[in-house]
Protein backbone atom coordinates (compact mmCIF):
# COMPACT_ATOMS: atom_id res chain seq x y z
CA UNK A 1 0.00 0.00 0.00
CA UNK A 2 1.28 3.45 -0.91
CA UNK A 3 0.74 6.33 1.51
CA UNK A 4 -2.36 8.37 0.63
CA UNK A 5 -0.53 11.59 1.55
CA UNK A 6 2.22 10.94 -1.03
CA UNK A 7 2.22 13.27 -4.06
CA UNK A 8 -0.30 12.27 -6.72
CA UNK A 9 2.41 11.66 -9.34
CA UNK A 10 4.26 9.26 -7.04
CA UNK A 11 1.03 7.40 -6.30
CA UNK A 12 0.12 7.27 -10.02
CA UNK A 13 3.52 5.84 -10.94
CA UNK A 14 3.35 3.28 -8.14
CA UNK A 15 -0.07 2.14 -9.35
CA UNK A 16 1.01 2.02 -13.01
CA UNK A 17 3.91 -0.27 -12.07
CA UNK A 18 1.44 -2.69 -10.45
CA UNK A 19 -0.10 -3.16 -13.92
CA UNK A 20 3.17 -4.35 -15.50
CA UNK A 21 2.65 -7.77 -17.07
CA UNK A 22 -1.12 -7.36 -17.45
CA UNK A 23 -2.00 -8.91 -20.85
CA UNK A 24 -3.16 -6.62 -23.64
CA UNK A 25 -6.92 -6.72 -24.15
CA UNK A 26 -8.74 -4.10 -26.20
CA UNK A 27 -11.04 -1.85 -24.09
CA UNK A 28 -10.27 -3.80 -20.89
CA UNK A 29 -9.16 -2.24 -17.61
CA UNK A 30 -8.60 -4.98 -15.04
CA UNK A 31 -5.14 -5.26 -13.49
CA UNK A 32 -3.60 -8.69 -13.98
CA UNK A 33 -6.39 -9.75 -16.35
CA UNK A 34 -6.33 -7.38 -19.33
CA UNK A 35 -5.95 -3.76 -20.40
CA UNK A 36 -5.14 -1.52 -23.29
CA UNK A 37 -3.36 1.84 -23.02
CA UNK A 38 -6.52 3.69 -21.96
CA UNK A 39 -7.45 0.85 -19.62
CA UNK A 40 -4.16 1.37 -17.78
CA UNK A 41 -4.88 5.09 -17.32
CA UNK A 42 -8.45 4.31 -16.24
CA UNK A 43 -7.10 1.84 -13.67
CA UNK A 44 -4.66 4.38 -12.28
CA UNK A 45 -7.52 6.89 -12.03
CA UNK A 46 -9.62 4.40 -10.04
CA UNK A 47 -6.73 3.72 -7.65
CA UNK A 48 -6.26 7.45 -7.06
CA UNK A 49 -9.83 8.73 -7.10
CA UNK A 50 -12.34 5.86 -7.04
CA UNK A 51 -15.07 5.60 -9.64
CA UNK A 52 -14.33 6.73 -13.17
CA UNK A 53 -15.98 10.07 -14.01
CA UNK A 54 -17.18 8.90 -17.44
CA UNK A 55 -17.47 5.73 -19.48
CA UNK A 56 -15.31 5.74 -22.61
CA UNK A 57 -17.24 5.21 -25.86
CA UNK A 58 -16.37 2.20 -28.03
CA UNK A 59 -13.18 2.71 -30.01
CA UNK A 60 -11.29 0.77 -32.63
CA UNK A 61 -8.37 -1.42 -31.58
CA UNK A 62 -6.06 0.03 -34.24
CA UNK A 63 -4.66 3.47 -34.91
CA UNK A 64 -6.14 3.69 -38.40
CA UNK A 65 -9.06 6.01 -37.76
CA UNK A 66 -8.64 9.03 -40.00
CA UNK A 67 -10.06 12.48 -39.41
CA UNK A 68 -12.79 13.02 -36.92
CA UNK A 69 -12.55 14.40 -33.42
CA UNK A 70 -9.69 13.80 -31.02
CA UNK A 71 -11.93 12.02 -28.50
CA UNK A 72 -9.08 10.70 -26.33
CA UNK A 73 -7.43 14.13 -26.15
CA UNK A 74 -10.78 15.77 -25.35
CA UNK A 75 -11.45 13.29 -22.52
CA UNK A 76 -7.98 13.74 -21.03
CA UNK A 77 -8.42 17.53 -21.18
CA UNK A 78 -11.75 17.25 -19.33
CA UNK A 79 -10.47 15.04 -16.50
CA UNK A 80 -6.71 15.65 -16.17
CA UNK A 81 -4.57 18.78 -15.95
CA UNK A 82 -2.99 19.69 -19.34
CA UNK A 83 0.75 20.35 -19.17
CA UNK A 84 3.46 21.75 -21.36
CA UNK A 85 5.35 18.70 -22.68
CA UNK A 86 8.56 19.91 -21.03
CA UNK A 87 6.80 19.99 -17.63
CA UNK A 88 5.85 16.28 -17.66
CA UNK A 89 7.30 14.24 -14.81
CA UNK A 90 6.95 10.63 -13.65
CA UNK A 91 3.35 9.71 -12.96
CA UNK A 92 1.98 12.01 -15.68
CA UNK A 93 0.03 10.76 -18.70
CA UNK A 94 1.50 11.09 -22.18
CA UNK A 95 -0.62 11.26 -25.35
CA UNK A 96 0.59 10.14 -28.79
CA UNK A 97 -0.62 10.71 -32.36
CA UNK A 98 0.59 7.78 -34.42
CA UNK A 99 0.50 9.57 -37.80
CA UNK A 100 -0.21 13.09 -39.08
CA UNK A 101 -3.90 13.78 -39.62
CA UNK A 102 -5.21 11.02 -37.36
CA UNK A 103 -6.66 11.39 -33.87
CA UNK A 104 -4.34 10.80 -30.93
CA UNK A 105 -4.94 7.16 -30.02
CA UNK A 106 -2.23 6.04 -27.59
CA UNK A 107 -1.42 7.00 -24.03
CA UNK A 108 1.14 6.01 -21.42
CA UNK A 109 2.30 6.89 -17.92
CA UNK A 110 5.72 8.53 -17.79
CA UNK A 111 7.95 6.47 -15.48
CA UNK A 112 11.32 8.27 -15.87
CA UNK A 113 12.60 11.02 -18.18
CA UNK A 114 13.24 8.42 -20.89
CA UNK A 115 10.80 5.61 -19.95
CA UNK A 116 7.06 5.01 -20.00
CA UNK A 117 4.54 2.38 -18.94
CA UNK A 118 1.91 1.47 -21.53
CA UNK A 119 -0.01 -1.41 -23.06
CA UNK A 120 -0.27 -2.10 -26.77
CA UNK A 121 -1.43 -4.82 -29.11
CA UNK A 122 0.75 -7.92 -29.17
CA UNK A 123 2.37 -7.06 -25.83
CA UNK A 124 1.42 -6.86 -22.21
CA UNK A 125 1.54 -3.73 -20.11
CA UNK A 126 5.26 -2.94 -20.22
CA UNK A 127 7.79 -0.31 -19.26
CA UNK A 128 9.70 0.73 -22.35
CA UNK A 129 12.11 3.30 -23.66
CA UNK A 130 10.67 6.68 -24.64
CA UNK A 131 12.95 6.99 -27.63
CA UNK A 132 12.96 9.18 -30.70
CA UNK A 133 10.20 7.20 -32.47
CA UNK A 134 7.78 7.78 -29.57
CA UNK A 135 8.91 11.38 -28.90
CA UNK A 136 8.15 12.31 -32.53
CA UNK A 137 4.54 11.22 -31.93
CA UNK A 138 4.13 12.81 -28.49
CA UNK A 139 1.41 15.49 -28.64
CA UNK A 140 0.26 15.99 -25.05
CA UNK A 141 1.00 15.57 -21.38
CA UNK A 142 -1.45 15.57 -18.48
CA UNK A 143 -1.32 15.32 -14.71
CA UNK A 144 -3.79 13.47 -12.52
CA UNK A 145 -5.66 15.96 -10.31
CA UNK A 146 -5.30 15.89 -6.56
CA UNK A 147 -8.54 15.28 -4.68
Amino acid sequence: MFAAQAPTGDRALHEARLWLGTPYQHQASLRGVGCDCLGLVRGVWRALHGAEPEVPPPYRPDWAELGGRDLLAEALERRLIPLNLAAARPGDVLLFRMAPGVPAKHCAVLSAPDRMIHAYWGRACVESWLGRWWRERLVGAFRFPQF
